[in-house]
């Protein structure tokens, strides 16, 4: 009899453990379940941040766990960068697909290192357009100084693939607009496709000063200038009777970039 009780004994013992360990790995498993679940949650995030963002700024805005709310619609003073290549559409007409996207690739390439090391935000691509703003979403305060000193940077490094584009006997140049100014800024578009968007007058006023640049002229308007303006060499083009605006909008060619003394 008492063999026998200290056999039941042993064995509710036993099945007591077994039920705890059950218990506990339970709760391990939900646990395990639940981390699973806010890791992928986080990557979304990061998924969609990096879409727009420089990689540095997309980890900043999740570390700080703000990020929905800082790309919500809200209205800021912006510094927006527009470049495109010259004789691009001539370009595309006539060469084949396959040296369209190639020529591309090599230009995206070659800016997004500019970009992102200046760690300004890519808005959109518009073929062979680029659209970069600063002091969004995170605030900067030296914004029109990091935008004039990547659109410097960006000209150097496409002289380089220049070179390269005419010994292939593609005729490309590249100009660049900047202008300073307020626009309402946030996430647009729906559930399954959403972008980033700077809406206002200073896209556009960048845009048409990207139009009337020159191959590799950097023009940019008064406001930028006004910033910037112990910081480079800079000169004077006259008024330019801009497309979208009522009047002629000063504007100044960007001949070279100083920077602050070392």
């Amino acid at each position: 009899m008492l063999r026998q009780k200290a056999l039941h004994d042993i064995v509710a013992s036993q099945a007591k453990r077994l039920e705890h360990q059950a218990a506990q790995l339970s709760d391990w498993n939900r646990s395990l379940e639940q981390t699973v679940a806010e890791q992928v949650t986080e990557l979304e995030r990061m998924a969609r941040l990096r879409r727009f963002l420089p990689e540095q700024v997309a980890d900043l805005i999740v570390a700080a766990g703000n990020g929905d709310a800082l790309l919500q619609s809200h209205r800021r003073e912006v510094t927006v960068v527009f470049c495109d290549l010259r004789g691009f559409t001539a370009f595309a007409e006539t060469a084949e697909p396959e040296e369209v996207m190639t020529v591309l690739a090599e230009y995206h390439s070659c800016l997004g290192e500019q970009i992102v090391r200046h760690e300004g935000t890519l808005e959109r691509f518009v073929g062979d357009g680029i659209v970069v703003v600063f002091n969004d979403p995170l605030p900067c305060a030296d914004h029109s100084e990091r935008a004039v000193s990547m659109a410097a940077a960006m000209r150097d490094a496409i002289d380089e693939h220049s070179e390269r584009w005419r010994k292939r006997d593609y005729l490309l140049g590249f100009g660049i607009g900047i202008a300073r100014g307020h626009a309402t800024i946030g996430r647009i578009g729906f559930d399954q496709r959403s972008d980033y968007a700077v809406i206002g007058t200073v896209s556009n006023h960048a845009a048409r000063l990207c139009e009337e640049a020159k191959s590799r002229q950097i023009l940019v308007s008064q406001r930028v200038v006004g910033a910037v303006e112990s910081l480079v060499e800079s000169v004077p083009v006259g008024e330019l009777t801009l497309k979208g605006f009522r009047r002629p909008m000063p504007a100044y060619e960007i001949v070279r970039w100083i920077g602050r003394p070392s």
